[in-house]
C-alpha cells in the first residue's frame, strides 16, 4: 500500500507542472461534465472531522457515480494536509484551496504514459476485482 501512496505522490508531482490537475469539488464537477474522457484519475479526500459532512458526502456520491459510469479510476485519500503540501494547497492571494476532490487529466497534446500512473491504475483495477470500488490510500507524512 505504501508503494501505491508513493506512486500517487509521483503522479501528482509530475501532473502539477503540466497543468493536469483540477482541484475542488465544483471545479472537478465542471471538468467532468465538459471532458470526462480526458480524466485519468479522481481523488476524493477527507479528514476525520469531515467524514460526517452530509453535503460533502452527497457530492462524493455523485462524483463517484459519474466516474464509475465513465470508467474513471477513483481513490479515497486520507491526510488532506499532505495532499495540500504536494499540490501547493493555497490559491493566489493566500486563500486555501478546496482539496476534497482532485482530478488528474491527460496533458493537452499527448496521452500520458507514466509508470507511477500505471501503478495507481493497476491498484484501482485490482481493488475493483476485490469489490472495493473506491479504495482508500493514506498519504504518508
Amino acid at each position: 500500500m505504501d508503494s501505491v501512496a508513493k506512486a500517487l505522490e509521483e503522479v501528482l508531482s509530475s501532473a502539477l507542472p503540466q497543468g493536469c490537475i483540477t482541484v475542488g469539488v465544483y471545479e472537478a464537477a465542471k471538468s467532468l461534465n465538459v471532458d470526462p474522457d480526458n480524466v485519468v484519475l479522481c481523488l476524493l479526500a477527507t479528514d476525520e472531522e469531515q467524514v460526517e459532512d452530509v453535503a460533502l458526502q452527497i457530492h462524493f456520491t455523485l462524483i463517484q457515480a459519474f466516474c464509475c459510469e465513465n470508467d474513471i479510476n477513483i481513490l479515497r485519500v486520507s491526510n488532506m494536509r499532505r495532499l495540500a503540501e504536494i499540490l501547493g494547497g493555497v490559491k493566489p492571494g493566500g486563500e486555501p484551496m478546496d482539496m476534497h476532490c482532485v482530478l488528474v487529466t491527460n496533458p493537452q497534446l499527448t496521452t500520458w504514459k507514466d509508470p507511477a500512473l500505471s501503478k495507481v491504475n493497476l491498484f484501482c483495477r485490482d481493488s475493483r476485482i476485490l469489490d472495493q470500488w473506491v479504495p482508500i490510500i493514506n498519504l504518508p507524512d
